[in-house]
């Protein structure tokens, strides 16, 4: 099991808004489908999630922007798990690119607190211990000790 899952995009010339470069609302929806492009190569798609009659939901987001990216960039998507508790859960994000002399460079930092929430009326559930074994968790201290062109 990848401590890490990697997604890798190219930036569309319908994502960059009037300013000439991809739009903030666009980071979020990368990042959601890292998140969802993670957790189906682990075993949980929304199958699945229907199955156990739970499934996550945004508490709250936290994005930190750190360079423009414009249409065309070859970005990379990486997302990690920090931490499950009973109910809940938090997912870290890096968003690089490699620049012109070979370097990466991050483009955004984010995070998402999630909440694990029964399908059939929306309240907090424990998380299944089936579905938490399912990620290797990274701890963000870990992350940033290799943190790339910060």
């Amino acid at each position: 099991m990848p401590a890490t899952f990697e997604l890798s995009l190219t930036v569309a010339s319908d994502d960059v808004d009037g300013w000439g470069h991809a739009n903030n609302v666009v980071y979020l929806h990368w990042l959601m489908r890292a998140a969802t492009a993670h957790s189906a190569a682990q075993g949980w798609d929304a199958a699945r999630y229907r199955e156990s009659g739970g499934a996550f939901v945004v508490r709250s987001h936290r994005l930190e922007y750190r360079r423009p990216c414009f249409a065309g960039d070859a970005l990379t998507v990486r997302t990690w798990v920090e931490e499950f508790a009973k109910a809940s859960s938090r997912r870290w994000y890096r968003i690089t690119r490699t620049n012109e002399v070979g370097a990466e460079e991050t483009i955004l930092e984010a995070s998402t607190d999630w909440a694990y929430v029964s399908l059939d009326g929306g309240k907090p559930r424990r998380i299944p211990a089936e579905l938490a074994a399912s990620f290797e968790i990274v701890p963000e201290r870990l992350w940033q000790a290799h943190r790339p062109g910060a």
